[in-house]
């Protein structure tokens, strides 16, 4: 060998020698690629289309983490126009360029992104009520599979002033009090009587007694809060007992959730449309009937005023979404509400009158297209099995997963509605039979007869189901035992089917 050989030889040997060595003091992520392009391994690149703001620090955030634990693949979150959303997915897949691997997408275009060839069945073992309410499962169930990972929901339930009930309860305690011992001051002397005035005067209750008769307090009926508000000596600032946004389907829904059928339990079945029926009406009568005790107008009713006098003291119970909670922690926080809150399960019409409320619920979906189903799903599960708080304190988004331990406790109220809830369907045929019982809402309100209204509703999504037309006859309905919402104590004696 000559010396030239020799020479090269000599470096090639020291070079991989100093390879050798290198690797070793490092784990040999220079071979792995997981640190430098030296030999690198390129990750795969899972793309997630969103089209929220409200969500992009957080996402940001997240793929950071999740870029960095992960050495095969890498999270790249994607900020799009929610105008045309889903038509935009189909066609950058259908070309083949940049498209998502995961997009988030409410579990309403379900049905739609899957005959699109943009959802896929997926099978995971997160996917359990371990970990989801039912509600969140049949959100993303089509035709007995899974089709989409739950992410995050909005519902809405009953919110209460929780300072105003605890000066009603402490006030109906010393009432109580002083009922008891009045009879013994009848049969006292004057200076005896003088005395125990003064007693009376500071009695004193404890903050368990008072807790303990809130509770009582709470209504499990809408004929609770109506008994609550003729008894009640409402402060100066109090303008309605009860308030709520008449205008809007997702805060009426409750009124008929129990009793109307909209494609199933998974809303993907058309067989099953059961929308005008002896319970349902019974239920818009009384509906119609609350307009003579709470008076609201629907036509100036809007859910952000009835919010903002909620936080200012002028209505003791309302319904509201998740999105109130952050409204009213940003007045306390600002010196604007100085009273405390709390949240409760939608209470029943009546004893025998059940009600629930609409969910929706944002999935993150597998694109039938992509070509990393694996690293997607994975990506997927670790995007909806967080059990942090962040996903609500960054973005005010609440986690479909039941095992998110929550730091803002009127969460809680809102996780055990949903838990109950009607997800919305999932149907293309049946897309505006929302706007349509809205306005039915709307109109039963204001005096129209609640059998005919819902009758002409039934007909119409019947139609569009069929793509034929379709007459609901009306229904011979027996109303000599209607009850009134005065008369609910005695409640006939029939009952309500379930």
């Amino acid at each position: 060998m000559n010396k030239k050989k020799r020479f090269l030889s000599v470096i090639l040997t020291v070079c991989v020698l100093f390879i050798s060595m290198f690797c070793a003091k490092h784990g040999g992520s220079v071979l792995s690629g997981e640190n430098s392009s030296f030999f690198a391994t390129k990750k795969t690149t899972i793309r997630l289309w969103y089209d929220d703001d409200a969500l992009t620090d957080y996402l940001l955030q997240l793929a950071v983490t999740y870029n960095d634990t992960h050495k095969k693949t890498r999270l790249e979150p994607t900020l799009v126009s929610a105008l045309e959303y889903l038509e935009n997915i189909s066609s950058a897949s259908a070309a083949g360029e940049m498209y998502p691997d995961l997009y988030i997408l409410t579990n309403d275009s379900l049905e739609k992104a899957y005959l699109a060839g943009l959802a896929t069945p997926v099978e995971s073992s997160t996917l359990s009520e371990s970990q989801y309410p039912q509600a969140a499962l049949k959100s993303v169930t089509y035709n007995g599979q899974y089709i989409a990972y739950p992410y995050y929901f909005e519902t809405s339930t009953l919110l209460y002033n929780k300072t105003y009930l605890e000066n009603a309860a402490r006030d109906s305690l010393e009432n109580e009090y002083y009922l008891e011992n009045m009879e013994e001051t009848d049969d006292m002397t004057d200076q005896e009587a003088s005395d125990n005035a003064a007693f009376e005067g500071s009695v004193e209750i404890s903050d368990e007694q008072v807790a303990q008769r809130v509770g009582e307090m709470l209504p499990d009926t809408i004929t609770d809060i109506i008994k609550f508000a003729e008894t009640y000596n409402a402060p100066q600032e109090v303008e309605a007992v009860f308030k709520w946004d008449v205008s809007d389907i997702f805060y009426n829904y409750f009124f008929v959730g129990n009793y109307i059928n909209i494609g199933g339990d998974a809303g993907d079945d058309s067989q099953q449309i059961d929308i005008y029926n002896e319970n349902t009406i019974r239920c818009m009568d009384l509906y119609q009937q609350l307009n003579q005790f709470f008076a609201i107008d629907s036509h100036s009713s809007t859910y952000e005023n009835i919010i903002q006098d909620f936080i200012g003291g002028k209505i003791v119970f309302t319904l509201a979404t998740t999105d109130a909670l952050e409204s009213i922690a940003e007045a306390q926080q600002n010196g604007e509400c100085p009273y405390e809150y709390g949240v409760v399960p939608m209470p029943a019409l009546m004893d025998d009158i059940g009600t629930r409320t609409m969910s929706v619920t944002r999935c993150i979906v597998v694109n039938g297209y992509s070509e990393h189903f694996k690293e997607a799903n994975e990506a997927a599960e670790y995007l909806c099995g967080r059990y942090d708080d962040n996903l609500y304190e960054m973005t005010g988004k609440v986690s479909a997963n039941r095992n998110v331990q929550h730091k803002e406790a009127g969460l809680t109220g809102f996780m055990e509605a949903y838990e109950g809830s009607v997800p919305m369907p999932k149907m293309i045929a049946t897309s505006n039979f929302w706007m349509q019982l809205e306005i039915s809402f709307e109109e039963i309100w204001e005096g129209a007869d609640p059998n005919e209204t819902l009758r002409n509703v039934s007909s119409r999504v019947k139609t569009q189901v069929s793509g034929s037309e379709q007459i609901v006859e009306e229904a011979p309905i027996d109303f000599t035992c209607d009850v009134t919402w005065t008369q609910a104590e005695e409640y006939y004696d029939e009952g309500m089917t379930e």
